[in-house]
C-alpha cells in the first residue's frame, strides 16, 4: 500500500480540484436524473494514487457541495486515510473491493433505482434493448444475491457492509461486465472514468424502464389477440455485436450528455458546487 502522493505543485492541485468538481457534478447529475435519492453513491479512484479512492461523507448525493464533504479511503480496507475522519457510507466496501479487483476501473456508482429492482427479484433478465445501453450486454446483467455470501455474525440488512460481501459483488464484474444487479437492493455500475459511470447508471435505469414497457405492451397485445404463448413474438434485444458497438458509441460520445446534464444541474437552484 503506497503512501499518498504529496500535492505540492500547481498541476496536482488543479487536477484534484477538477476531479472533486466532477465528482460533485456527477453526484448531482445522478440525483437530477432520479437514479439516486437520499441513498446511493458515486466514487472515483484517486488520480495521483491508485491505492486510494474518494467518496463523500454520509449525506444525500444531491446535497454534496464542497471538497470538505469528500473523504479519501484506502482501497485495501475501505478505511479513511485520516484516522480521525468519519467513516462515511456503510457500503463503501462495494467500491473498495471493485477497485481492489479491477485495476482498470476508475469510477463506480451504486443506485437503488425502483425501475431496476424488479429485474433483481423476478428472474427476468435485464438485457440491452436499445443502443444507449449497449454496455449492459446481450446476455443480461448478472444478479448478486447477498444471501449467498453472508457469514456468521453478519447483519442481514442487505447492505454490503463487509469486505467479503463486497468481494463477491466485485467478482461479478469479471469478464468485462459493466453492470451488476443486486437482489432486492439495486445495481452498481463501473467505468474507466466518472462521466462513463454516470452515463451507465442513467441509461441502465432508462433501459429498465423501456424493457418493462415493452414486456407489458407485448403481454397486453398477446392477450388482446389471444395469441398462444408459443406463437407470440419475442422481444428484440441487441445482439452481441450490436451491444458491443453501441457500448463503444457511448464511450466516444459521453461528453454530449455529460455537458447537457451539467447545464441542467447548474440551472437548478437545488445544487451547490464550490469545488
Amino acid at each position: 500500500m503506497s503512501q499518498p502522493k504529496l500535492i505540492d505543485d500547481e498541476a496536482d492541485i488543479a487536477l484534484i480540484q477538477c476531479y472533486n468538481r466532477k465528482f460533485i457534478d456527477g453526484s448531482h447529475i445522478l440525483h437530477h436524473n432520479g437514479v439516486v435519492d437520499a441513498y446511493g453513491h458515486l466514487s472515483f479512484r484517486h488520480p495521483l494514487n491508485p491505492d486510494v479512492f474518494v467518496m463523500s461523507r454520509c449525506i444525500a448525493p444531491g446535497t454534496i457541495s464542497s471538497p470538505l464533504d469528500l473523504i479519501e479511503y484506502w482501497v485495501s480496507n475501505a478505511e479513511p486515510l485520516d484516522p480521525n475522519s468519519a467513516k462515511g457510507y456503510a457500503e463503501r466496501c462495494i467500491h473498495s473491493e471493485i477497485y481492489k479487483r479491477h485495476r482498470d476501473v476508475n469510477a463506480a456508482a451504486h443506485s437503488h433505482s425502483e425501475a431496476v429492482i424488479p429485474y433483481t427479484i423476478s428472474g427476468v433478465p435485464l438485457k440491452a434493448c436499445y443502443h444507449a445501453a449497449g454496455f449492459i450486454g446481450s446476455k443480461g446483467a448478472p444478479v448478486y444475491d447477498i444471501a449467498n455470501h453472508f457469514e456468521e455474525g453478519d447483519g442481514k440488512d442487505m447492505l454490503v457492509r463487509y469486505e467479503h460481501l463486497g468481494s463477491a459483488l466485485a467478482a461479478l464484474f469479471d469478464g468485462g461486465n459493466s453492470v451488476v444487479l443486486m437482489r432486492g437492493h439495486g445495481f452498481t455500475v463501473v467505468a474507466e472514468n466518472m462521466e462513463c459511470a454516470v452515463l451507465r447508471a442513467v441509461y441502465t435505469q432508462k433501459n429498465a424502464t423501456i424493457l418493462t414497457a415493452a414486456i407489458t405492451l407485448r403481454a397486453a397485445a398477446n392477450a388482446n389477440e389471444r395469441i398462444p404463448p408459443e406463437e407470440a413474438p419475442k422481444i428484440r434485444y441487441l445482439n452481441e455485436e450490436e451491444a458491443s458497438a453501441a457500448a463503444g458509441m457511448t464511450r466516444w460520445s459521453v461528453q454530449r450528455p455529460w455537458l447537457l446534464w451539467m447545464r441542467e444541474v447548474e440551472a437548478s437552484k437545488l445544487y451547490l458546487n464550490s469545488a
